[in-house]
């Protein structure tokens, strides 16, 4: 529909029976997302005050949990806003820019995975020039790569997108993701071959790097090195797994028909903003031992006092 200002106002249709259950929603993923908040920034706290997690690795798994904060906050408040709202409406310029963020966080994650996977080769296969390789400046580099390639390859799709003419003002989804190619009049295929190349840059390739290099550290390193390594990079797998299943999620979902039962598709859009911020900072909690040594120092003070 046209309104004022000729502005154009999309009818999000992804949500079951919200004038039933909205209380109920709201306080699920309001909960939620006070979760993620609390467990990626207690992880970060931890990092940061903690001179002992100084280094490359734990840098990176900072970066990748305050990402995940970043790209719940693209998502949560404006969910949580429909929930309480009688109309779940969003404008098509907020949409875009919902679009351009998820998928520029997104591609940050894989990107992310990608450094620790290198610091993480350099450190167990090439010890002697770690130090020499893994300085503050190739940290910022990495670090300023993992927002610029993603965010500047999506940003083409984000404007030229908003120069589509739109027939279609109601889309089956909850949030705006590859959903919204169904508003265009037009879907052209230099656009589809364009989404491919974006995809394979700042996600299969840097998954096939990783998995590449993972292999080279089992069958290079010893086998008491292998165990050392093995508390370290498998975390990383277990996210990036994580990740490449949702991904996979994300293009079926956006594919799916608009007959497919409402709840299913807004079950399978939400695990793609919900496993990851929520669990990433569990594992790593959990799986990395310098970080679960010294969160249990923290619980135990709080505890304490």
């Amino acid at each position: 529909m046209e309104l004022a200002l000729n502005v154009s106002y999309i009818t999000l249709d992804g949500f079951f029976q919200v004038n039933k259950y909205r209380y109920l929603y709201f306080m699920i993923m309001f909960t939620l997302y006070i979760l993620i908040l609390c467990c990626n920034f207690t992880i970060v706290f931890l990092i940061v005050v903690e001179k002992s997690l100084h280094e490359p690795m734990y840098i990176f798994i900072a970066a990748l949990l305050l990402n995940s904060v970043m790209l719940s906050t693209v998502i949560y408040p404006k969910l949580l806003t429909d929930f309480l709202s009688k109309r779940q409406i969003i404008s098509y310029s907020v949409c875009l820019f919902q679009f351009f963020m998820f998928y520029s966080l997104g591609g940050s994650e894989f990107l992310l995975l990608f450094a620790m996977a290198y610091d993480r080769y350099v450190s167990i296969c090439k010890p002697l020039q770690y130090p020499m390789i893994m300085t503050k400046n190739t940290i910022s580099i990495f670090l300023t790569l993992t927002l610029i390639v993603p965010s500047s390859q999506v940003a083409v799709v984000a404007v030229l997108m908003a120069n589509k003419k739109i027939c279609n003002f109601t889309f089956t989804g909850i949030f705006c993701n590859n959903t919204i190619y169904k508003l265009l009049c037009v879907h052209s295929k230099a656009k589809t071959v364009y989404d491919m190349v974006v995809l394979s840059n700042v996600a299969i390739l840097p998954a096939v790097f990783i998995f590449f290099t993972y292999t080279r550290i089992s069958y290079q390193s010893y086998k008491e090195v292998r165990r050392k390594a093995a508390q370290t990079c498998l975390p990383h797998l277990i996210v990036l797994i994580s990740y490449l299943c949702l991904c996979a999620f994300d293009v079926i979902v956006s594919g799916l028909e608009s007959n497919f039962p409402k709840i299913l598709h807004s079950i399978l859009t939400l695990q793609i903003v919900m496993y990851p911020p929520l669990f990433n900072p569990i594992i790593y909690g959990l799986k990395m031992k310098e970080i679960s040594k010294h969160l249990k120092r923290l619980f135990y003070a709080v505890k304490k006092t």
